[in-house]
C-alpha cells in the first residue's frame, strides 16, 4: 500500500503563490500521480495529473497555465506549483496515487485513483 502524505497548504492573497508537497512511501516509476481539490459544499474535482504510460501531463481548465505538476524521484516527492492563486482555488488539496493504466489523466479525474494523503488546506483571500 502506497501512503502519502501533503503538505505546505497555508492562507495566501489572490495574486500570490504556494507550493504543496506530497511525500511518498514508495517511487512513482510505475504509479500515476495528481492532485485533486474539494471546496466547502462542491465535489471534488481533478487539478493536476502526471501519467507515464501515456507521457501525459494534464490540467483543468481551471488552473491550467498557473498550476504546475511535478515530482522529484530522488526524493519520491511530488508537488504542485501553484502561481497567481485566486479566491476560487481555496479549497483542501489532496495527493493521490495509482498504478499507471493506460487509459490518461481525464479517466484518473473522473474515477479517481487507488491511494490518497490526508489533506492540506490553501485559503486565498481576495
Amino acid at each position: 500500500e502506497v501512503q502519502l502524505q501533503a503538505s505546505g497548504g497555508g492562507l495566501v492573497q489572490a495574486g500570490g503563490s504556494l507550493r504543496l508537497s506530497c511525500a511518498s512511501s514508495v517511487p512513482f516509476d510505475h504509479y500515476a500521480i495528481g492532485w485533486f481539490r474539494q471546496a466547502p459544499g462542491k465535489a471534488r474535482e481533478g487539478v493536476a495529473c502526471f501519467s507515464r504510460s501515456v507521457s501525459s501531463t494534464y490540467y483543468a481548465d481551471s488552473v491550467k497555465g498557473r498550476f504546475t505538476i511535478s515530482s522529484d524521484n530522488a526524493k519520491n516527492t511530488m508537488y504542485l506549483q501553484m502561481n497567481n492563486l485566486k479566491p476560487d482555488d481555496t479549497a483542501v488539496y489532496f495527493c493521490a496515487a495509482t498504478p499507471d493504466k493506460v487509459v490518461g489523466c481525464s479517466w484518473y479525474f473522473a474515477y479517481g485513483m487507488d491511494f490518497w494523503g490526508k489533506g492540506t488546506l490553501v485559503t486565498v483571500s481576495s
